[in-house]
Parts: structure tokens; C-alpha cells; sequence
């Protein structure tokens, strides 16, 4: 199991490598726009050479690159160039208010999707199509239109939930929960839609093997052959499922951040982009692919615990 790990940590590190060398190479098509950015159109071309030059642009792509790597490996991002501001503990910063909007919504995601999975599977008939019609919602409905309907509901009408912006934990627990939970809702009714018909395929799947009419011949309970056999089986799948589905979160997070006014990471990584802010959409290239493979990894070792012979020795 070691020289698994080992060799998904040197996958994800080669992964890493290859997508910030190719950030920063599409990057460095763009330095004499950002100068100009940051300069004003009426800048002259002595005045945006000498601006590249101090910034080190005119310097070889791959020393540029060398460079910027070797301070990353040692937990300097740089600065942004507009607000001056360290790029990791900004990075940082912004990535704490999308996870807590991302963690709970995974974990509700799981709770749901496998009890409606398992109950539709095991119960089949009408149970199966109410559960099927409740996880058919997340498809039928576009998140953004889900959104903006819990806001007028939740927020305007009601007035339970603010319909904008986020409260530190540190602050007050009970408002950042509080700001948290519509975002939380639209991620989780989407995510039910995806996992839920794979936990239902799968044990589908599972209650009609050998093992399981073996089981039940035995005298085994529905209630164990279930929860204990046929579900850790459909798991592998369904943790698989449950990974791609988190970077989606921590893609459509854009969108959900800017509908609630969050300070997240992709609203952050949309206005570095708008800005040309080169030091920070590096951190934000750097951070992303360290947290997709780090779940990636995290998602193997759950299969292989729920199902030994997926195990790498």
C-alpha cells in the first residue's frame, strides 16, 4: 500500500508540475498586455519595457518558470501586482470560504444520495420512483435558476437566511452557518442528482449477484446483506462518483460565489484573470491541482479500505 501511495503522490506531483509549467507558459504570451494593464494605454514602449524588465518577463520562459517553482516549494507564491498582498495567504484565504460551503455540501450529498440509493434499490416499485423523481430535480432545475429561487423563498420572503455575502466562523458561528446554508442547499440538491442514481445502479447491481440469494438462504437480515455486503461493494464506484463531483463543486463555484457575493476562490480566480494578475492565478493554477490530487488520492485509499481487492500492495 506504501508504494501505491507513493507512486499517486508522484503522479499528482507530475501533475502538478505540467499544469503550472503550461499555466505559465500560456501566461507569458500575455506579459506586455498585463504592462499595459497596469501602466495605462498611454504608456510608451520604453516605459512597458522597462516595467517587463523589473518584473523579470524578458527573461527565458523556462528560468521564469525555475525560478517562480523554486520559491513555490518553499511557500512563496510572490505578491499580487495590484494589491501588493502575499499570493499564499490570499490563495489561502479565499480557498477556506469555498470549502466551507463545498465540505458540507459533500457530506450531505453522501448522506442523502446513499439513503435514497439504497432505499429506492432495496424497496424498489413506488419508493424507487419517488426517489428517483426526487434526485431527478437536481437535473431538471439549472443551479442558478435553484438559487435565485431559495433567495427570494429563504431570504426576501421568509427573511430566515441573508440573501448575500459570508460571515467568518471566527467571528460568529451561528451567522456563518447561516450565510452558508442557500449555497450549501444549491451544491447539495446538484450533487444528489449525480451520486444518487450511481448508488442505486450499483446496488442494484450488487442485490442481484450470487452472494447476495446465498445470504439470504442463510437466514441473513435484508438490513445486514444490505447495509454490511451490498453497500460496501457499490461504494468503490460511488467514492469515484463522489470525487468528480467535488471538482465540480470546486469548479461551479464561481458561479454559486458570485450569485451570494462569497470572497471564494473562484471568484477570486475570475477577477485575477480579468486583471491579469499573474503572481496570484499561478497560486490559484498551484493550490487547485494540490487540492484535486490530494482528494484524488484520498478517494483511492477509501476504495481500497472498502474493498480489499481494488488494494495496490
Amino acid at each position: 500500500m506504501l508504494g501505491y501511495i507513493a507512486r499517486r503522490l508522484g503522479a499528482g506531483i507530475v501533475l502538478a508540475l505540467l499544469v503550472t509549467f503550461i499555466t505559465f507558459a500560456l501566461l507569458s504570451t500575455s506579459f506586455h498586455d498585463v504592462a499595459l494593464t497596469i501602466l495605462g494605454p498611454a504608456a510608451t514602449p520604453d516605459v512597458t519595457a522597462d516595467l517587463i524588465a523589473s518584473r523579470g518577463w524578458d527573461r527565458p520562459l523556462l528560468v521564469q518558470y525555475g525560478d517562480w517553482l523554486i520559491h513555490a516549494l518553499q511557500g512563496d507564491f510572490g505578491e499580487s501586482v495590484y494589491t501588493s498582498l502575499p499570493v499564499a495567504a490570499s490563495v489561502l484565504q479565499r480557498l477556506v470560504v469555498t470549502l466551507s460551503i463545498i465540505v458540507p455540501a459533500l457530506l450531505l450529498t453522501v448522506v442523502i444520495s446513499t439513503f435514497l440509493g439504497v432505499w429506492s434499490a432495496s424497496r424498489g416499485g413506488i419508493v424507487d420512483r419517488i426517489a428517483q423523481g426526487i434526485s431527478l430535480i437536481g437535473y431538471v432545475v439549472p443551479g442558478l435558476l435553484l438559487a435565485i429561487g431559495l433567495v427570494v423563498v429563504l431570504a426576501v420572503q421568509l427573511k430566515w437566511l441573508p440573501a448575500t455575502g459570508y460571515t467568518p466562523f471566527t467571528e460568529d458561528p451561528a451567522a456563518w452557518a447561516r450565510s452558508i446554508t442557500i449555497p450549501v442547499i444549491v451544491l447539495t440538491i446538484g450533487g444528489v442528482a449525480n451520486l444518487a442514481a450511481q448508488v442505486r445502479g450499483r446496488m442494484i447491481d450488487e442485490l442481484r449477484r450470487d452472494y447476495v440469494r446465498t445470504l439470504r438462504t442463510r437466514g441473513v437480515s435484508t438490513g445486514a446483506i444490505v447495509i454490511r455486503h451490498a453497500l460496501r461493494n457499490a461504494g468503490g464506484p460511488a467514492l469515484t462518483v463522489l470525487s468528480l463531483e467535488f471538482i465540480q463543486m470546486l469548479g461551479g463555484a464561481l458561479i454559486i460565489e458570485n450569485v451570494f457575493a462569497l470572497p471564494g476562490y473562484g471568484s477570486f480566480a475570475f477577477n485575477a484573470s480579468l486583471q491579469g494578475d499573474i503572481p496570484v492565478i499561478m497560486g490559484i493554477a498551484a493550490f487547485g491541482v494540490l487540492l484535486v490530487t490530494v482528494v484524488n488520492l484520498l478517494t483511492d485509499l477509501a476504495n481500497g479500505w472498502l474493498n480489499p481487492k481494488a488494494r495496490v500492495h
